[in-house]
């Protein structure tokens, strides 16, 4: 059957929403139509633009500029502090009503979700834009805000769909319009590929999404290894990975950790990662399960949430195999910006593997198992500083 995803995002979330927050409660402006911006305290680690208004944007206003600069270039601009409680009110008020329409929804950040609606004609019927229209007007009615919505045959089309133009739109990425809309994209434009592959794949002569798609595999191998291969399954419209609805995502391992200072080299982040692993890990095999699903979830410095996950054909529980996975996954979806808040993810979850492997390589896997769990012994039993990996004193 095939998929039907929508992608909801809404558009310019914080200041949207603080610009709802205001006009409930008697501010007699819509800030969203003035030179305004989003902005934390500037005596503090936050005194940065986190949203900005289009009329802003017009006077040269980027989000993450100080507030300083900001004000240097438009003298009248108006700046509001973040409402974090707020804007969690309304992203849950808003996964509740998307529930009106499919139970499953997964929630990819504080202001957008996924949606499956395979297999739901008998109730809507073939026209998904025409849905999609629908669920657009009602959430701007109802809740006083706008969101753009992405319909394809997967996530990353969906994804990929709402941001082609905004705000306040509905876009189709279907499998017969990606050579058409995608791929003459420029390559930066491609869903969760950072700034440092992109850079290097123009150095390469790739500079569409497009060109991307017909590099040949073995080339991209020579360069990105093992991301080759994501590289040119995304670029050619390919996901297979499946929308988790809420209880789904619960039934997990996880720990995240804030960071003494927005952290923006790869080497920091992975030492943290390292220290993360070994946690979930030493978690997941007290309570004797295996986990077949990985994510990282990221909040970058202007407190945008992201994750991303991949899914395996065999469910692991050793910490070096499940720190290679993780490794992957941040060179997949780091967009390269600053992190102040990093976590690690184990879901689908199992109480036995099923390997699909050699009958050597099932013997070496048992092993590495039970290697693992001699060494959980040790620690439980006298301490976790009782025992020691060479690779965790090196990520120290």
């Amino acid at each position: 059957m095939e998929r039907i995803i929508f992608h909801i995002d809404v558009n310019n979330a914080f200041l949207s929403w603080t610009a709802v927050y205001l006009l409930r409660n008697g501010y007699k402006q819509d800030i969203r139509q003035i030179p305004s911006v989003i902005g934390g305290d500037e005596k503090a680690r936050r005194g940065i633009v986190l949203a900005k208004s289009p009329i802003a944007k017009k006077y040269g206003i980027v989000t993450a500029e100080t507030l300083y600069s900001a004000r240097s270039k438009c003298p009248n601009l108006q700046v509001f502090p973040p409402n974090y409680t707020f804007y969690k009110e309304q992203s849950r008020k808003l996964y509740t009503y998307l529930t009106n329409y499919t139970p499953v929804i997964e929630q990819y950040s504080i202001d957008e979700c996924f949606l499956d609606l395979t297999g739901t004609s008998l109730l809507y019927g073939n026209d998904y834009v025409a849905l999609a229209h629908k669920i657009k007007d009602e959430i701007k009615e109802k809740f006083g805000f706008t969101v753009n919505i992405g319909i394809g045959e997967n996530k990353l089309c969906a994804k990929m769909a709402s941001d082609f133009e905004k705000p306040d739109k509905v876009h189709t990425l279907y499998t017969y319009e990606i050579e058409s809309k995608m791929w003459p994209l420029p390559v930066d434009d491609l869903f969760m590929l950072g700034k440092s592959s992109a850079k290097k794949l123009k150095e390469l002569g790739i500079r569409t999404i497009g060109d991307l798609a017909k590099t040949n595999i073995t080339t991209l191998k020579r360069y990105f290894k093992s991301q080759a291969i994501y590289f040119q399954q995304a670029s050619r419209g390919l996901d297979t990975t499946p929308v988790l609805p809420r209880s789904e995502l619960n039934k997990c391992i996880s720990v995240s950790r804030t960071l003494p200072y927005d952290y923006t080299k790869k080497e920091d982040l992975e030492k943290v990662l390292w220290q993360e692993v070994e946690e979930v890990a030493f978690t997941l095999r007290q309570k004797k399960l295996y986990a077949k699903t990985i994510a990282i979830t990221y909040k970058n410095n202007l407190f945008k949430s992201y994750s991303h996950q991949l899914t395996l054909v065999n469910a692991i529980c050793t910490t070096p195999e499940i720190y290679q996975q993780v490794l992957l996954l941040l060179e997949r979806s780091w967009k390269n910006d600053a992190i102040r808040n990093i976590g690690v993810r184990l879901s689908d979850l199992s109480q036995q593997t099923y390997q699909q492997l050699s009958l050597f390589e099932s013997s070496t896997s048992k092993k590495e198992d039970d290697i693992e769990r001699v060494m959980d012994n040790l620690i439980t039993k006298f301490g976790k500083n009782s025992i020691m990996r060479a690779s965790s004193k090196e990520k120290k």
